[in-house]
């Protein structure tokens, strides 16, 4: 409870993440001040800020849930059966698209294991089994995570067959000055693809977008051409040509290192990569599906 007030800075907050009622967390924290005979915190514009004694409590209260986080991963990955629940995380890009046939199919192989799908392309804390797997993009993964490499994803320069209709031709980079690129915006800006894109003074749309899936949307009602990495195709684009200038991204399934034995765990993952590499749509695109290293030093 008590490091559940330091993060979140209300104990109303700390109360609605732990499952417990703001009565018990304001009784057990006056009572940890109590046993202490210190003030643990102070109301600072409605907040709880930690005071020196609170601030040298929080940094031994870490070790602590560490250590009984430790405990707990340790502990799960003697567990040999196949069955219970698996925590994944993914982006939406597979979420939506690729993953409901794949875990219909792991479901019917699998009955007995129950798989909880978080969509999220935020980072995980994996330690605290806020999820088991996670399927990521990523040029290299987080260094104390294990895991394989599924695909490579290139990316491409993508427009709806009705726009290709009347402009101009539309088959390598040097036509790209002749069309208008769905502009980035947010941290788009600073993605490698498009900085060398706007780089090379490209023509820009009016319209501006910090997210790739609506980049993609916006394509397929003719608004411009979109550059898109392979995994967010759609029917209603054509695929114009690999974009040269971009560096391919990789797809990884990744665990925490004292899970990768879990049963229902490491079937997850290889069932993964193995959809992965089976799957038609990813035809020409590059597979991974045997390369399995710990990642972390």
């Amino acid at each position: 409870m008590f490091l559940a007030v330091c993060e979140t800075g209300s104990q109303v907050q700390a109360a609605k993440r732990i499952g417990l009622s703001h009565a018990t967390v304001f009784r057990h924290i006056s009572a940890l001040e109590e046993q202490t005979g210190t003030r643990l915190f102070e109301r600072v514009k409605g907040r709880f800020v930690l005071t020196d004694a609170g601030d040298e409590m929080r940094e031994i209260g870490l070790g602590i849930a560490q250590s009984f986080e430790a405990i707990d991963r340790r502990v799960s990955g003697r567990d040999g059966s196949a069955e219970g629940i698996v925590c994944l995380t993914a982006p939406r890009s597979f979420s939506d698209a690729v993953l409901p046939h794949y875990l219909a199919d792991f479901c019917d192989a699998h009955p007995n294991i129950q798989v909880e799908l978080l969509v999220s392309n935020q980072e995980m804390n994996m330690s605290d089994r806020s999820a088991d797997i996670a399927l990521r993009v990523a040029q290299s993964p987080p260094d104390h995570l294990w895991g394989r490499r599924v695909l490579s994803i290139d990316w491409a320069v993508y427009a709806a067959p009705s726009y290709l209709k009347s402009t101009p031709p539309l088959t390598g980079a040097d036509d790209l000055a002749g069309h208008g690129l769905i502009a980035p915006a947010g941290q788009l800006l600073r993605h490698p693809a498009f900085r060398t894109a706007l780089s090379q003074k490209q023509p820009l749309t009016a319209i501006k977008c910090d997210d790739l899936t609506t980049m993609a949307c916006l394509a397929a009602k003719g608004c411009g051409v979109a550059l898109l990495p392979d995994d967010l195709r759609r029917p209603d684009l054509k695929r114009c040509f690999t974009y040269p200038a971009a560096t391919a991204n990789t797809l990884w399934v990744l665990t925490h290192p004292d899970l990768r034995s879990v049963r229902r765990i490491s079937l997850l993952m290889g069932f993964l990569a193995n959809a992965f590499n089976r799957d038609p749509r990813w035809n020409g695109v590059t597979a991974h599906s045997h390369h399995t290293s710990k990642i972390s030093s």
